[in-house]
């Protein structure tokens, strides 16, 4: 489970960079035309066969049953729940109040990390406090519109995402890139299922702007991101990992400044500037204490 620095730097940039990109991804898939299941489902799926057929083709042994039902229940609460919600919340609900619900998921992993014996260090709770002020700062000029149901879906989405990683943590299941393919098979059919039963149709062909949205959602936001962050959640403590909450909104707003023609000033940089503090102090915490060792599967108790 050990893992070299430069590994996790890679990972995390990855989920910081990229995973803050998908805020505008899939605002501008919404507007091409995607209802916010189905797009969630294709991405998914897209992502998901191709990886998982890659692996396969590399020699990777297939998830076990078991490992089947570990990666699925994991698939549903990490993107049916936490992913889709969040899409579907989009739809009503204002950038700045999305970026602050999604913020809140870090303090959720460490409240269940603790329920499991994986208690914070006092740094990692100063960190995550700290980093909750920065991104409720970030967020404060901004309109935080919502209809109750948006309110609801990001409070569910940040609960089943935060459960979802903690509870991964040393159960059965496949390597990390073929549990990320197994994941997001089946909640990219679980997507799709709950998106047809709900009605969800398209109107129109989407545009071409959603579509390459789209395509960059399954590549970058699940194929690199997601992967990254499976990886992650088995080779750092859960606040580290869940640091990228505070992180995206950050990337967010620079990308929206740089391509939606959005303006901030000294108020977002004093914010910003509070994010990455935050995102220092869980970083130095990891650094002084050692991930929490995590039970051996089946598999390898065996052996």
């Amino acid at each position: 489970m050990s893992a070299s620095p430069s590994a996790i730097v890679l990972a995390l940039a990855s989920v910081y960079l990229v995973w803050g990109s998908t805020y505008l991804a899939i605002r501008f898939a919404l507007e091409g035309g995607w209802p916010p299941l189905l797009m969630g489902g294709v991405r998914f799926l897209a992502c998901g066969i191709g990886l998982y057929a890659f692996l396969r083709w590399r020699g990777v042994a297939a998830p076990t049953r078991r490992q089947w039902r570990n990666a699925a229940f994991v698939g549903v609460l990490l993107l049916g729940m936490g992913n889709g919600l969040v899409c579907v919340a989009e739809q009503t609900v204002s950038s700045g109040l999305a970026a602050v619900a999604v913020a809140s998921m870090p303090l959720w992993m460490a409240l269940f990390a603790m329920l499991r014996g994986e208690r914070p260090v006092r740094m990692e709770w100063l960190g995550l406090g700290v980093g909750f002020v920065g991104v409720a700062w970030l967020n404060a000029g901004s309109s935080l519109s919502a209809t109750p149901a948006g309110l609801v879906a990001l409070l569910v989405a940040a609960i089943a995402w935060a459960f979802g990683s903690v509870w991964s943590r040393g159960r059965d299941l496949p390597a990390p890139f073929m549990s990320a393919a197994a994941q997001m098979l089946c909640g990219g059919a679980a997507m799709l299922i709950v998106g047809l039963a709900l009605g969800e149709r398209f109107a129109d062909w989407p545009t071409p702007r959603g579509l390459l949205s789209v395509g960059y959602l399954a590549t970058f936001g699940s194929l690199i991101g997601f992967s990254a962050y499976i990886w992650l959640l088995q080779h750092v403590r859960p606040a580290l990992a869940g640091s990228y909450a505070y992180v995206n909104p950050v990337i967010a707003v620079l990308l929206g400044a740089s391509l939606a023609g959005e303006r901030f000033g000294a108020h977002e940089l004093g914010a910003m500037a509070v994010v990455l503090a935050g995102v220092v102090a869980i970083t130095l915490a990891r650094a002084r204490k050692a991930p929490a060792p995590v039970p051996p599967r089946p598999a390898d108790a065996e052996a």
